[in-house]
């Protein structure tokens, strides 16, 4: 966004260098990327001077010469060789001095040196307004009217002064800001300094009817809506005042009524748009929704076909505008328009939106009202621009103002906590202070006390002009005087210090979720972010989800992506797809995205984090074979995971969805909050995926809300562990974790740790049976385990075993 400080100052008095005003914006958030000088004229004159002409002598060998002596404000006279006819003692006079470089109005550029003409010596030129690029004329030199003392740069008499203009890098949110009149606000909180509103014409409803008949059909969309009749107009060239500014800021000045509109626009912020008068049918403007179908050529020339979501402005007949985006070709102003109606609205920032997405159009208009417009500048615009006019254009009439405003905007109103703003900044800011920088940003606040001791009130509730649509609550005031006030004026306590051990505050969920993705990370696994749109039909064949519970899409931009994904399993198989056909197919990856879901008539929408594995677990080398990833490896993964977020402990047990070849769902504290597995071949197929993948996908809001356990921290155990193994027989179809339940509830205490590091079937064993070979680890805290105390525990081990699951012990 480009601010001329020009026109800044004819808003707010601003004697500092441009620099220091840069710094200051900057400083309250609105960063100036550049600050630049743009010359009026080529060269901008430098080097050269008011001089006065103090001796003019015939040259002694040519006619037309002229020798003369000139005060330039040097401690001595300068001798100028002169052609010029009109040259005399006493004149004030342009000087270019030596090594000063001219750009005349027509040829090249040159520079002034030091010479002999005809055996005289010259130091400088006197100049003629064509030699110097400020006019046409070569009959003379230019002789000055002026009490410019003599030196004074030349420059100033034809005010030349470069043109300072600001380049901020306006955030998303500071649409307040994006006119000279929000930077203007801005810089008055900081300075204290009152802003100059400018001139106006004072609108009144008595004046002449306005001809046109203006109705709001959507007043959900349009909350407010005023149209301006002027008439008796002649379109000429806009006032050279008008026309500097706008090409200033990089505008090409049209014409006085196109120029008035561009010209409040960058001035108050508020888009107007005007309509040829004589082109409406039925002398009417209805805001409505567009009817599929209908046709609009815009003012780029381009024929538009309108949707039913689009907001237009039309007459009796034909569509005239969309709505905060861009005028019709067909109303707009031309050479011969003689009456105008001006629109001034506040158009929804979600409906222009979702226009100028679906358009494909862009414009400063769309720009602000995308944002948020200010709806209380509705008619100071008009009344702005009706004065524009009528500087311009003094015989035009100006008619009656029509103002519709069925649902007024309301301010934000909420309530803040004097501890809490003080919390948050990290030093208490003196009131009186802090009430000064709310006053100057218009925000009203009023103290509530319920002991009727001022000074000592806790909290005060808080009027936020509707403009500022990013201030709703008290987090947002705390930055709106943190900004201004400076936070360079925080001060940094310099005994800052910190207890190696503290107490904490329980983890946030983004902390959870960063800590996770980094321990994956840190596992092997590289993070993905997929579409959040899938197809409805795999979604129903693959994964045998309910068509009822489906979020579809009302603007889908394809029947392939037309429904909100209910698992993430679809699109990470196709990432796995992309990369195995780029000959990258040892792959481990992990997610954390959202899925949707309809339940009881209400949409839901949930985090999940889902783990893919394909592939060996890292690449082949000289050294070794890489391993096959597997559906043991993600269960390992899954386990340190919630291992090193402290969420266990885990059990993983039961049946999976139907999209899991085999695989085990997750519990958490009796809850279940995932599962695991084997994706089905077929639905690996049907993504274009060759090879095996195991998946995993959890439940994190489940996750996060059971919440990780207490760390308990246990006395290093000093006496010695025990190592026995032992081999098991069991039927294949019996899960090993009740296997491992039995021993513990068996050793109780002693037992500190259950592995197997062998599993067989085959034909040296009954069909039907498997066998592990376990490794089982004792210890007691208390004392050194005996051969008599390990002998007894590993035969009860056994013997239950064996009643109770019919195990053969191979002893």
């Amino acid at each position: 966004m480009k601010i001329s400080h020009a026109w800044l100052q004819s808003l707010i008095h601003l004697p500092e260098p441009p620099q220091v005003i840069s710094d200051m914006l900057t400083g309250l958030g609105l960063e100036v990327e550049a600050l630049d000088f743009t010359e009026k004229i080529k060269g901008n004159l430098n080097g050269l001077v008011i001089g006065e002409v103090i001796s003019c002598e015939k040259h002694p060998d040519a006619d037309k010469l002229s020798i003369t002596t000139v005060d330039i404000g040097a401690e001595e006279l300068s001798q100028i060789v002169c052609g010029a006819p009109n040259v005399a003692a006493g004149q004030k006079v342009v000087v270019a001095t030596v090594g000063s470089i001219l750009y005349p109005t027509e040829g090249e550029s040159f520079t002034i040196k030091k010479s002999k003409i005809r055996g005289q010596l010259s130091e400088g030129m006197i100049c003629a307004e064509d030699e110097i690029g400020v006019g046409k004329s070569h009959d003379g030199i230019m002789i000055l009217q002026t009490n410019l003392a003599n030196g004074s740069p030349a420059m100033s008499f034809f005010n030349l002064q470069p043109e300072i203009l600001y380049e901020i890098g306006l955030t998303p949110n500071r649409v307040d800001a994006a006119s000279h009149y929000g930077v203007a606000r801005d810089l008055r909180a900081l300075l204290k300094r009152p802003i100059i509103f400018p001139k106006t014409e004072i609108l009144s409803e008595s004046a002449e009817p306005n001809p046109v008949q203006i109705s709001i059909q959507d007043t959900e969309n349009c909350r407010r809506y005023a149209g301006l009749y002027i008439s008796d107009l002649e379109v000429k060239p806009s006032p050279d005042w008008i026309q500097n500014h706008l090409k200033t800021i990089g505008l090409n000045p049209i014409n006085n009524l196109v120029d008035a509109t561009n010209f409040v626009l960058h001035e108050l912020g508020q888009p107007l748009h005007a309509f040829d008068a004589d082109t409406l049918s039925g002398n009417q403007i209805h805001i409505r929704k567009a009817k599929s179908g209908e046709k609009l050529v815009t003012l780029d020339k381009v024929e538009r076909t309108l949707l039913d979501s689009d907001l237009i402005i039309a007459d009796a007949q034909n569509p005239l505008a969309l709505a905060g985006v861009m005028g019709g070709l067909n109303s707009s102003v031309l050479s011969q328009t003689k009456n105008i109606l001006v629109e001034s609205a506040w158009f929804d920032p979600g409906s222009v939106r979702k226009s100028a997405q679906q358009h494909g159009i862009k414009t400063d208009s769309s720009f602000r009202f995308e944002r948020g417009a200010d709806a209380a500048m509705v008619v100071k615009a008009l009344e702005r621009l009706a004065w524009l006019i009528v500087q311009s254009c003094p015989e035009a009439t100006v008619g009656s103002l029509s103002d519709l405003y069925p649902k007024p905007i309301e301010n934000h109103r909420f309530t803040a906590s004097w501890s809490n703003i003080n919390r948050l900044i990290g030093e208490e800011i003196p009131r009186e202070i802090v009430q000064g920088i709310l006053d100057g940003l218009e925000i009203i606040s009023s103290p509530i006390d319920e002991y009727g001791h001022p000074g000592f009130e806790e909290e005060m509730d808080v009027e936020v002009p509707a403009y500022r649509v990013d201030v709703c609550r008290e987090a947002d005031l705390v930055e709106e005087i943190l900004r201004v006030y400076g936070l360079d004026n925080i001060s940094m306590n310099a005994h800052l210090k910190t207890d190696f051990i503290s107490s904490r505050e329980s983890l946030k969920p983004e902390k959870i979720n960063q800590r996770a993705a980094q321990l994956l990370a840190d596992s092997g696994f590289s993070e993905i972010i997929t579409n959040s749109l899938t197809n409805p039909l795999k979604a129903k064949d693959l994964l045998e989800f309910s068509q009822e519970e489906y979020v579809p899409i009302i603007n889908r931009l394809s029947e392939d992506l037309s429904v909100m994904r209910q698992s993430l399993l679809i699109s990470g198989l196709e990432i796995l797809a992309y990369n195995i056909n780029r000959k990258q197919s040892n792959l481990r990856l992990f997610e954390l995205g959202k899925v949707y879901k309809k339940s009881d008539d209400k949409y839901r929408e949930g985090y999940r984090l889902a783990i893919f594995q394909t592939g060996n677990l890292n690449e082949n080398s000289w050294e070794n074979q890489a391993p096959k990833s597997d559906f043991f490896h993600l269960q390992k993964a899954i386990s340190n995971l919630f291992e090193r977020l402290h969420f266990g402990p885990l059990q993983m047990k039961g049946e999976v969805s139907s999209y899991f070849r085999f695989g085990q769902s997750i519990f958490l504290k009796n809850q279940k909050v995932g599962e695991f597995g084997l994706v089905k071949p077929e639905i690996c197929r049907q993504s274009e995926v060759k090879q095996e993948v195991t998946f995993a996908e959890l439940d994190w809001d489940k996750i996060l809300k059971l919440g990780p356990h207490a760390i308990k921290i246990d006395e290093i155990i000093r006496f010695p562990e025990v190592k026995r193994d032992l081999s098991v027989v069991i039927d294949k179809a019996f899960p090993f974790d009740k296997i491992e339940t039995l021993i513990r509830q068996t050793g109780k205490t002693l037992i500190r740790e259950i592995s197997v590091f062998d599993v067989y079937e085959g034909d040296k064993i009954e069909l039907g049976k498997k066998a592990y070979a376990l490794s089982i680890v004792l210890q007691d805290e208390r004392q050194t385990l005996t051969d008599e105390a390990i002998d007894k525990t590993m035969s009860q081990i056994m013997n239950r075993l064996e009643r109770e699951v019919g195990a053969l012990i191979r002893k």
